[in-house]
């Protein structure tokens, strides 16, 4: 058995929250124990609580935030803990901190492709969060593992662990579709196109309400369902894009079950700026969904033109309309792209994920006798 704190800093719950409960589902049912590390009052301390695992809430995760970081290096050492998990940047930058002079292995999860604050800052920082104070780097692509070779990391220690995801046992069915059509007031037979994310300048919305308002007469028979929240929402150009749309397009919020999304559309759209893989496409190819993707970042290592979907060139409005009129034009050939989406998605199982996780902790433990300290009782005082 391991020990493992999971440290995460957002206050939302996004793919990155779900992938820390999806991880510490898994480990969960391997017989590891497990705290999580999270803001007070955030999503992600709710919902692991609702799911019966030990939360230990923060004020704040700022690293000079003093109280904070001494209360979880107490946990470290009264727990005995063996991994300590970060799953975002700030969460990271507390684990090294907190755990100095600790028999802890640091783990960090690199999943976001932009550097903040220029070069100078991220090198600065980096010798801190990927440098001494980290054991390994999980890095969620190979455009990701890329990007922090060329930043500095040592590429000995960076581990690509895709993200995972939970296989629907069947796509859904007509039954479904029908429903959830009837629950968003779209017609049976209407052509729908798809979105789920956080309304944030990298997911790139924008650039999707443009491409379907210059889709013009190709597209206007179709509709277009925006799941999410987040900063942009309410922008101007949302809103101004949203009444050129004519009604065609639709803002849903936030949604916990996206199943019953995957089943009203027809077509899932990823029109990220940036991205670091994108698990929500995974999941789209799950339920059996043809997928049109920006070419940025890690999402070219999940769809395959012209097998499973269309790649276009990012921050491009026309190119995207060019993919969606293509896509409205063949309905029987989405049946294919989407068979070939699913038995591609199988291939990044929460199973898979989580197995490779677990080897990298008992690599990291076993190369230092941790694992075994523990077994024999062993307590460490830093």
């Amino acid at each position: 058995m391991l020990r493992i704190v999971h440290l995460d800093t957002a206050r939302e719950f996004r793919g990155g929250q779900r992938q820390l409960l999806l991880l510490a589902r898994g480990l969960r049912e391997r017989g590891h124990e497990q705290r999580i590390v999270c803001p007070r009052g955030s999503a992600l301390e709710a919902q692991a609580k609702a799911e019966g695992f030990a939360v230990l809430p923060q004020q704040s995760h700022g690293p000079g935030k003093l109280g904070s970081l001494l209360e979880v290096r107490r946990e470290l050492r009264r727990g005995g803990f063996q991994v300590a998990h970060a799953h975002d940047g700030h969460g990271q930058t507390l684990s090294a901190l907190a755990s100095l002079g600790l028999e802890v292995r640091r783990v960090a999860t690199r999943r976001v492709t932009f550097m903040p604050q220029g070069l100078g800052y991220w090198l600065r920082i980096h010798r801190l969060q990927y440098g001494p104070g980290c054991d390994a780097v999980v890095a969620v692509s190979k455009f990701v593992r890329d990007l922090l070779v060329d930043c500095g990391v040592a590429a000995s220690k960076i581990e690509i662990i895709r993200d995972g995801i939970e296989i629907p046992a069947e796509r859904p069915d007509a039954t479904l579709r029908a429903r959830s059509r009837r629950h968003w007031g779209l017609d049976p037979e209407v052509f729908v196109i798809g979105h789920a994310g956080a309304f944030t300048e990298e997911k790139g919305q924008d650039l999707l309400l443009q491409a379907f308002v210059q889709g013009g007469e190709s597209l206007a028979g179709a509709h277009l369902l925006l799941a999410g929240d987040g900063p942009l929402l309410s922008s101007v150009r949302i809103v101004d894009l949203l009444r050129q749309s004519q009604g065609r397009a639709h803002l849903l919020g936030w949604l916990e079950d996206l199943t019953p999304f995957f089943a009203a559309i027809d077509l899932y759209v990823m029109p990220s700026r940036a991205e670091g893989l994108g698990s929500s496409v995974l999941l789209a190819m799950a339920h059996g969904l043809p997928v049109v993707a920006s070419q940025v970042g890690g999402l070219p290592e999940l769809v395959e033109e012209g097998r499973t979907g269309w790649l276009v060139p990012p921050a491009s409005p026309s190119a995207l309309a060019k993919a969606l009129t293509a896509a409205t034009s063949d309905r029987e050939g989405l049946g294919c792209l989407g068979a070939a989406g699913r038995e591609r998605a199988r291939e990044f199982s929460d199973a898979t994920m989580v197995n490779r996780t677990e080897a990298l902790y008992r690599r990291l433990t076993s190369a230092r006798g941790l694992e075994v300290n523990h077994r024999a009782g062993n307590r460490w005082r830093g």
